[in-house]
């Protein structure tokens, strides 16, 4: 696991004497020892990807500035507010606190949240279209707009209404997600798994032992749990796992996010001020919720210290064992 305290960008620039053209790469640079050492990591990286560039290779010439989930190559990029062991909080790219961790085993998931609209919304609105155009040809363009206006509304509520009947046959997601888990413990019954409630679905943490994020173990757990794919991949890439540990500051109300958008690490110092605002107020307002609610435990019941450490810090820091609502 890799969570750089000091981040660098370098420029080169390569003119060809043949064609006169002028190329320019930037490369990004890290470092956990000093901004020294972040910028002539960066110098270096920047000549090696010219060097790659000139030899034939295609290469991008410019790396992007992006959050966690989006990070090809690079190691997470955000601003560290705590190192507690091995662990790292850090700040993510929407302003929520994140624990990162090497070794406890942190699964989310995700219940079905699709909320689009069905087939036969979507045939009922190409319908209307089509409609409302033919009737604009035929009479006026307005009334043809009127009626492909009004026609959507209807089809809009009674798609909302089939979905929403639908949705009360459906049994709870938990009931659906529970037996699978208690299945993956009958199958593995040396494992011990911690169970929490989120706002969108579960999460679990491994407490029996500690997890390479690449050994097999952890994809079979979350091949059979269905954990959502980018977590795997982010968890595979940055060697470690990770969990939530403040409010989505959209589900706790706030309208504003935060400044500047998006909040990747580093900011410019023009913005610290403003960012710093934002935080305070989104702190005060995140301390009336939790992000998660302990359930249950299955499994051995076999505990790892290092592992019931870092249990302790997320049950903390994330409310888990209080009546907060979930955000």
């Amino acid at each position: 696991m890799l969570i750089p305290q000091y981040w660098a960008e370098a420029r080169v620039q390569h003119r060809s004497p043949n064609r006169g053209t002028q190329v320019t790469l930037r490369r990004f640079g890290w470092s956990e020892l000093s901004q020294a050492d972040a910028q002539q990591m960066a110098e270096q990286r920047a000549e090696e990807a010219l060097s790659r560039l000139l030899a034939g290779d295609k290469i991008s010439r410019r790396e992007p500035k992006v959050p966690y989930n989006g990070a090809e190559g690079t190691p997470i990029r955000e601003q560290i507010l705590e190192r507690i062991g091995d662990s790292v909080i850090t700040r993510n790219a929407y302003g929520a606190q994140c624990l990162n961790t090497p070794g406890a085993l942190f699964a989310d998931i995700d219940f079905d949240a699709s909320g689009g609209a069905s087939a036969f919304a979507w045939t009922g609105l190409v319908g209307l279209l089509l409609v409302g155009f033919a009737v604009g040809v035929a009479i006026h363009w307005a009334v043809g707009m009127l009626v492909a206006l009004i026609g959507s509304f209807v089809v809009t509520a009674i798609d909302k209404l089939m979905r929403s009947a639908r949705q009360r046959r459906l049994p709870p997601p938990e009931a659906v997600h529970l037996p699978r888990i208690e299945a993956f413990i009958n199958a593995h019954p040396e494992w011990t798994l911690r169970i929490y409630r989120t706002p969108a679905g579960l999460r679990l943490l491994a407490m029996h032992r500690l997890f390479d994020p690449n050994e097999a173990a952890v994809g079979t757990l979350f091949d059979a749990l269905g954990v959502d794919p980018s977590y795997a991949r982010m968890c595979r890439r940055q060697s470690c796992f990770r969990a939530r540990l403040t409010a989505k500051p959209w589900r706790t109300g706030m309208d504003e996010r935060i400044r500047p958008r998006p909040g990747v690490w580093p900011i410019q110092p023009a913005y610290v001020e403003v960012r710093q605002r934002w935080v305070e107020r989104y702190e005060r307002i995140a301390a009336d919720y939790a992000a998660c609610r302990y359930l249950s435990t299955l499994g051995s019941g076999a505990v790892d210290p290092q592992v019931d450490s870092v249990r302790l810090l997320h049950d903390e820091r994330c409310r888990a064992l209080s009546e907060l609502p979930l955000a």
